[in-house]
């Protein structure tokens, strides 16, 4: 029995190792395909402005290889834990309830890998009718570039990222079937109420559609409470909003096909694109600079200036991470950058790590305030506004709330010694200004490129992201940081968000699709408008609904999801795209600070040691950064001038 066993178990194994190699093998040429896109981006604008000789397809390649490494990087995305999900109550499940945290990941990835097999059967109709055609994009006698190999890869993805979801129904099955002794499966308990509640609501939307015609309105509302209920239990956002969608659409329509063919058309055509490259070339700009210690500079030089104020090293802290925001546009890496930098020296100057930990986690926010955002660039996308004008339109609220951060600082320092400790004298050199420009000139030399480049009309963003990330790979290469390991490393970090953030915003399109056909946001603009709701009563109930969102979703996500809903109020009522989506993004950042949630907050306790801070510590040294964040989305949504000034 047991030779037998041996022998049956060998091949499996041989070729679970082959497999393995498949999903590591498309994480890699997705993720070094961003690469690709940089340099034939810089190579365009190079030979189109030296040379005049633009490379002819340069928008159709870019388009189409986004998708591609989306695809190709999504099972690697499932199989390491990196899709986008609200984790409170299944990190709360994994220690008390493993038996229920288990069995909901069964529930979770068996509807993933449903409406996957349903995409994959799509893409291959798709892929086929492709090869069979010869279909190409281009212009014939200039270039033709023949799609088919795209396509293929589209089917190869979504085949491994299927794989990777029966993978994790088997793991979260084995761990039920062969660890059951010593899993305790508890009692029926409150903790069953959030699983109860979405079981209850999937099913009664499966039941009363079968018992009762419903509109299509009722559909959506059923949709929107089921998209709740699944968020917040730990479901992979990206799933929730497909599941849904597909499920809506095929209700509204009554038809399996019509759902399906939404489906594919949002998967392949969302950000088949040449405008979204920015956003992959925008992180790895960010990723890189992180590498070159950028951020240290900018903190070492901040404390150089402000060693003679009174809570300066708290101020230099918010200084460094309005330099830094200026070129990474992610909130989540200013957290984990200065978590290392700057705590341990508030710290060691007098500081209680309350309020240390609180200042990293609060000035972290101006990530996706401060131009270039990832935010902004995602708000853009999805609302079709110009991402160059949003850039510049962050410029005047993200000083604004970097010198409120500041006052906070001084004015918590004087009359809150108990709350911030009392701090010492920053024990900083006496830096020449010589000294300063030299650490600042990296931070000068890619904010005047890519913001200037912008501003001027000489690049697009997606331009501009990619000059910017070729500077950021010379400042790396000049201050010697960037060994292979280091940028294998950061192509593959970039990847795997690039794909986190792509496929969220395929699912979130093709919520979209549903929301329209089934006309609530038209019915609900034609209410707000019967109802004669003014600005202030709007912005409030916004801004209400905005915070609840960020206490159990990303940023991302809460800007995907509400986009389609609200846009079309916003339309109906005349109000400014830039200034809208200012207040928006300021308005969705508090989330990073407030519990559950609160991603900022997460990330700067996960870098910490262990033991340095607890997580309350961290929202308590936060809860005055979320009061001073409030007042100032108020300002600027009294006086659309801030975010308006330099337009």
């Amino acid at each position: 029995m047991t030779l037998t066993l041996t022998g049956a178990a060998g091949p499996l194994a041989r070729i679970g190792r082959a497999y393995s190699l498949v999903p590591t093998t498309l994480s890699y040429v997705a993720s070094f395909s961003i690469i690709f896109m940089m340099l034939m981006v810089c190579a365009d604008i190079g030979l189109r402005f030296f040379f005049s000789a633009p490379i002819g397809g340069v928008a159709e390649v870019l388009s189409n290889l986004i998708v591609t490494s989306v695809f190709l990087q999504f099972g690697s995305t499932i199989r390491d834990g990196r899709l986008i999900r609200a984790d409170f109550l299944m990190g709360y499940w994994a220690k008390k309830r493993p038996a229920l945290a288990r069995l909901a990941d069964v529930l979770f990835f068996t509807a993933g890998a449903l409406i996957l097999l349903v995409l994959l059967r799509w893409l291959w109709i798709d892929f086929a009718d492709a090869y069979g055609s010869g279909e190409f994009t281009g212009a014939p006698g200039a270039y033709m570039i023949i799609l088919w190999p795209f396509k293929l890869a589209l089917v190869a993805g979504c085949t491994v990222a299927l794989i990777e979801c029966l993978r994790m129904i088997g793991i979260a099955m084995s761990d039920l079937r062969w660890k059951a002794p010593r899993i305790e499966l508890p009692s029926l308990s409150s903790d069953y109420i959030p699983i109860i509640v979405l079981i209850a609501v999937v099913a009664g939307f499966f039941f009363v559609n079968f018992f009762f015609d419903l509109t299509r309105v009722q559909v959506a509302l059923l949709a929107l409470t089921g998209l709740v209920a699944a968020v917040a239990v730990g479901m992979p956002i990206a799933f929730v909003l497909l599941a849904l969608s597909f499920t809506g659409i095929w209700v509204i329509r009554d038809n399996f096909t019509i759902a399906e063919n939404a489906l594919g058309l949002s998967a392949i055509g969302t950000i088949r694109s040449y405008e979204f490259g920015v956003v992959p070339l925008f992180v790895i700009m960010g990723l890189v600079l992180d590498k070159a210690d950028v951020g240290r500079d900018a903190f070492v030089v901040s404390c150089a200036l402000l060693r003679n104020i009174r809570g300066g090293l708290g101020i230099a802290t918010v200084v460094a991470n309005a330099i830094f925001a200026s070129i990474t546009g992610s909130s989540m890496a200013s957290a984990a950058v200065f978590s290392r930098i700057s705590v341990f020296p508030m710290i060691e100057n007098g500081y209680t790590k309350r309020f240390a930990v609180g200042i990293v986690a609060g000035s972290s926010v101006l990530g996706m305030l401060i131009p270039p955002s990832i935010l902004m660039i995602i708000y853009g996308l999805i609302t079709e506004t110009s991402i160059g004008k949003l850039f510049i339109a962050g410029i005047v609220p993200g000083i604004l709330l970097a010198f409120a951060f500041s006052v906070l600082n001084v004015f918590l320092a004087t009359f809150f010694p108990r709350f911030t400790g009392v701090p010492k004298p920053i024990a900083a050199e006496d830096m020449s200004f010589r000294s300063v420009v030299a650490r600042l000139v990296p931070v000068i030399f890619i904010v005047a490129v890519v913001m200037g480049g912008i501003y001027l009309g000489v690049f697009t963003p997606t331009e501009a992201g990619a000059i910017g990330a070729a500077a950021a790979f010379i400042v790396g290469f000049v201050r010697g940081k960037l060994s292979l390991a280091v940028i294998r490393d950061v192509v593959l970090e970039t990847g795997y968000i690039t794909a986190a953030i792509l496929f969220l915003i395929i699912a979130a399109n093709y919520f979209g699709r549903m929301l329209t056909l089934s006309t609530l946001p038209l019915q609900l603009t034609s209410t707000i408008t019967q109802l004669d709701v003014g600005l202030p009563t709007f912005l409030t109930i916004y801004f209400i609904i905005l915070l609840f969102l960020g206490m159990i979703l990303d940023s991302v996500s809460i800007m995907l999801i509400m986009m389609p809903i609200v846009m079309p109020v916003a339309n109906a009522m005349a109000l400014n795209d830039i200034w809208f989506g200012i207040v928006t993004i300021v308005a969705i950042e508090i989330g990073l600070l407030t519990p559950p949630f609160g991603l900022s907050v997460f990330v700067v306790k996960g870098t910490l040691p262990p033991g340095l801070v607890t997580l309350g510590d961290v929202f308590i040294g936060t809860a005055p950064f979320v009061v001073v964040m409030t007042l100032v989305t108020i300002i600027l949504m009294i006086f659309p001038w801030f975010s308006l000034a330099l337009l």
